[in-house]
């Protein structure tokens, strides 16, 4: 009893660590993590805001079905880039399933990942969610260019990437609400 009293810290992180260890149990808990940590994300200065020029992207849906992205020029655009296995993106997504929820035939939702269709299918049939996923058949637009998973975009009717955001965030806050409701009634 000594003992524990003593170094029950070590033994909480030893156990934390051994559960990170474990495939089944550190997707959960990296999931919890981030989901504590996201904030809403934040608009771009004017002055440092890039145009999305080039809308030449072609992409196939889920029934294989080729979409281009220039379909949505003039148009309020969320483009996502995830997966399936990416913990951000796992968390991150009961807030952008509840935008889409909101915004869908008014906002023109891009969910593009590299994944499997079959494991898209089943993780979108787990989770119960009905986002637009995008598989591309070609390089996104330079502007559109990211290393990281997640990485969202908000990119307005005139092609300004409005929001960028690098990690998970909490895109269905009143901050997001607002800034798209402003960029609809542009």
């Amino acid at each position: 009893m000594k003992y524990l009293k003593k170094y029950w810290t070590t033994i909480l992180f030893g156990l934390f660590i051994i559960l990170m260890i474990i495939p089944q149990t550190r997707m959960p808990i990296q999931v919890f993590l981030q989901r504590t940590i996201s904030f809403s994300p934040s608009e771009i200065e004017k002055e440092d805001r890039t145009v999305l020029k080039d809308y030449n992207w072609k992409l196939s849906d889920l029934n294989s079905n080729n979409v281009d992205l220039s379909e949505s020029k003039g148009k309020v655009i969320l483009i996502n880039f995830w997966a399936t296995w990416c913990p951000p993106c796992v968390a991150e997504m009961p807030e952008l399933q509840e935008l889409y929820d909101q915004y869908k035939g008014k906002v023109d939702f891009y969910f593009v990942t590299n994944d499997n269709p079959k494991k898209i299918n089943l993780f979108l049939n787990n989770k119960e969610y009905d986002l637009p996923v995008f598989r591309p058949l070609e390089e996104s637009p330079n502007v559109l260019a990211s290393k990281s998973l997640p990485t969202t975009y908000l990119i307005s009717k005139k092609g300004e990437i409005i929001m960028r955001k690098v990690g998970a965030a909490n895109w269905n806050s009143d901050k997001v609400h607002q800034t798209i409701d402003d960029l609809l009634a542009d």
